[in-house]
Order: structure tokens, then sequence, then C-alpha cells
């Protein structure tokens, strides 16, 4: 697992933010989903290898964060499965990894429940045939599975949404019949201003940050208009840096960062920078001028000149040309 894979799972994984994330997406940012309400689960699953040159044993998958939510309807206790997929890739294969993942956690809860039936040895009620063969029965249940793909790409997401947009075009009387999953998407460029501001924590930050950030001066004028960039935690500025690339610094001793004075600083070292390459060109300049200069002056040639050039100022010909052109005067 990369930097960033551990960067962005880590980040996923607090309730707060996974909690927020569902909120935003099934309620539009009513916090109907609360933390305390979510308890962490096993990620581990088997599963069947497929596509070729696969050896034929079961081998573990593992999803990156997944949540079982108690939640209160009518009165009673519901239950369902949340988990996420984190991706800093447009992952084109997005809709088998995803629909794998999910019908191994229903395939896991069935073979949960028969296993629950055979060891119930004091139960009253008997199945019939086809219910004991299956293992499970026609009252039994499955805990619903939603699984949201979180892509922290700056990119537009051009992968497949569906399996129905990965098959092969067989017509359409057999596509109709074709089993298919749908793909739930979190991407930055997907997301309205009105869509990132359904968000309450600091991923609404991080999101809008990555939407804009390959265009410094848009990206520039969104963070020091929104207020919200002024107190950022310091776990959601690692996830900025880790999948963007920037270099927003901070203090360890504060909690947390103004991304806009931070953001600033860097355009003044960049500034600082490109002057201090610019001085260091020009006195490379001025010490060739001088070779140059004193090379005629001994009366020597152009071409010795060249060659003095091209060894030792680290100059192609083509330069060495233009330079001796320039100050051989």
């Amino acid at each position: 697992m990369g930097k960033t894979d551990t960067v962005t799972k880590n980040y996923m994984r607090r309730p707060d933010v996974f909690a927020d994330v569902f909120n935003q997406f099934l309620y539009h940012g009513r916090q109907m989903i609360l933390p305390d309400r979510l308890v962490e689960l096993d990620t581990t699953e088997i599963a069947v290898p497929y596509g070729t040159g696969q050896a034929l044993v079961p081998e573990q998958k593992y999803r990156d964060v997944a949540k079982l939510l108690t939640a209160m309807t009518d009165g009673k206790a519901a239950y369902c499965i949340l988990a996420v997929e984190n991706e800093s890739k447009i992952n084109y294969a997005m809709p088998v990894k995803d629909g794998l993942y999910d019908f191994m956690q229903l395939a896991k809860q069935v073979t949960e429940t028969a296993n629950a039936h055979k060891k119930d040895k004091n139960s009253t009620v008997r199945p019939s045939t086809d219910e004991f063969l299956s293992g499970f029965w026609k009252s039994d249940r499955l805990l619903p599975v939603v699984t949201l793909v979180v892509y922290f790409g700056a990119e537009e997401w051009d992968g497949p949404l569906s399996l129905k947009e990965m098959y092969a075009d067989v017509g359409k009387e057999i596509l109709k019949y074709a089993a298919d999953y749908q793909i739930n998407l979190i991407a930055p460029k997907r997301l309205s201003e009105r869509k990132l501001n359904e968000f309450h924590t600091n991923f609404r930050e991080i999101m809008k940050f990555i939407k804009y950030s390959t265009d410094s001066q848009q990206l520039k004028e969104k963070i020091s208009s929104d207020k919200r960039f002024q107190n950022v935690e310091r776990q959601a500025v690692d996830v900025i840096n880790s999948v963007t690339g920037s270099k927003v610094k901070y203090s360890k001793r504060k909690e947390a960062v103004n991304v806009c004075i931070a953001i600033q600083e860097i355009r003044e070292e960049g500034r600082m920078e490109g002057r201090m390459e610019g001085r260091m060109e020009g006195r490379q300049q001025g010490k060739i001028e001088g070779f140059i200069l004193a090379y005629k002056e001994m009366g020597r040639s152009q071409e010795e000149a060249k060659t003095y050039i091209t060894m030792k100022c680290e100059k192609n010909e083509e330069e060495a040309d233009a330079l001796i052109k320039k100050y051989w005067k």
C-alpha cells in the first residue's frame, strides 16, 4: 500500500468523516447518520479469483473501510453495512471490483446465517426441505450493503459507472438481461459549490482543493475567498499534500492550519527561488562571457572556446555556438 493510500484510508476511517460523506451522498448533508452509531467491521473477505491466469484457490480481498450502521426506524433498530473504497487514480474496472466486494459481503451473510441455523439446536421451528438444502430460510433477510467510491484525483472521472458500460456490444436484446452493477461515485470535479457545502467536515476543503488544484490562479481565488480554509485540521492537510503533491506547511504544535496563509507562503517561496535561480544563471552567463573574452584576447580560436564551454559549462554545441556569437566581439 502506497503512502497516499494509507493517508486517505486513515482519514476516511474516522467515524465523523465517514458519516459526513454518506450524509452528503444519501441525505444532501442532513445529519441522519451519526458517528456514534457506526461500528467498524473486519474488511477481510474471501473471494474466488476471476480473470485469466489465476490460481484456482480462494484468496483474501480487503476493503478500504467498512462500518455497520445501527439506525432507528419506526422505533426499531435497523442495520446496514456502509463501505468506502478510496481511489487516487481512475480504475477502469471499478464496477467489477466494487460489485465483487459487495457480493462477497452478501455471500458472507448467507454463510453466517446458514451456520447459525445449524448451531441452533433449541429452535422449535423446522425448515422446509428447500430451506434446509439452501441453508437460507424464506424468512431470513440480508443487511443492505452500500459502497461509496471516493476518488481523490483532480482529473475528470472518465471510467465506467456501471457494468453495462464495460460490456462488449453484443446486441441490446442480450444486454437487456445481462447483470448490472452501478457504482456510487464521489469525485471532486463532479461536486458543485452547493454539493461541496453539504459536507460538514474538512472533507469539503479536501475535495475543493483537489477540484481546483490544476489551476493555480483559480485555486488561490477559491481558497482566499473561503473562510473555512483558515481553519483546516492537520490530518486533512496531510491528505491534500499527499494527493495533490502540494507542500502546505504547518506547525505540529497547532491542531489547525490556515491554508490561506500557507499557500501565500508557498507562492512567496516560489518567487524567492525563482529570483535565486535567475541570479545563479546570470552569474554563470557572466563567467562564460569572461571565458570567451579571455580566449579571444589570448589569441585562441573560437573552436577552442567552444570545446571549453561544452566540456566545463555543460552546454551543448548549439548553445556554445550561440554564446560565442553573442560575446566574441
